[in-house]
């Protein structure tokens, strides 16, 4: 998948500044889609080559001026064309925390217990957000409501992916941690 249908899929929420794109972006796609501001700048000027999105200035006193950025026609036309291709191949686990497990009993066990506590920490980080982004998004109604009435269930969707993928990270992490724990108490 290519950052730019990530970013038209962020941009269907309406027109957005570059800046707002990059912050929003670690809140609404960053459980599924990882860019750094950079990147995100940089695609953002293909996009506006390429005709799928338009942007507007906002000038600003004492700030410098504001680009606000919204799909084209051609834009939608491309996400509905990009949601009715088959999408490639599941994704891979590509994770050096993964490969230190994989060597734990080789290597130094409580640098690899450090290493899975410390991503156990991001993981309770990351789904305390998206619960509070949850909560935003739900403002008062229940998740069935929100899905019969939102105006948009992708993101509520993909924030639910989100939420579990953390969940599973911490579950995992527990689960490491306490055989970790059983095999030092058995080798002392």
């Amino acid at each position: 998948m290519a950052l730019r249908n990530a970013l038209m899929a962020a941009l269907l929420e309406g027109e957005a500044s570059g800046y707002d794109l990059a912050k929003g972006f670690d809140a609404s796609v960053a459980n599924f889609w990882m860019a750094t501001p950079q990147q995100l700048y940089r695609e953002l000027e293909r996009m506006e080559a390429d005709g799928l999105i338009a942007a507007r200035v906002i000038h600003q006193e004492k700030r410098p001026n504001k680009r606000l950025f919204s799909l084209t026609e051609a834009g939608r036309a491309a996400v509905r064309a990009y949601t009715e291709e088959l999408p490639s191949k599941p994704s891979t686990i590509r994770d050096e925390l993964l490969v230190k497990v994989q060597s734990v009993d080789a290597g130094d066990a409580a640098a690899v217990r450090a290493a899975i506590a410390e991503r156990m920490e991001w993981a309770a980080a990351k789904l305390a957000r998206y619960e509070r982004l949850q909560a935003k998004l739900l403002d008062g109604r229940t998740e069935e409501e929100h899905l019969a009435q939102a105006e948009r269930i992708g993101p509520y969707l993909t924030l639910l992916r989100g939420m579990a993928f953390e969940r599973e990270n911490l579950s995992w992490g527990e689960t490491a941690l306490r055989v970790l724990d059983q095999r030092s108490v058995l080798q002392d």
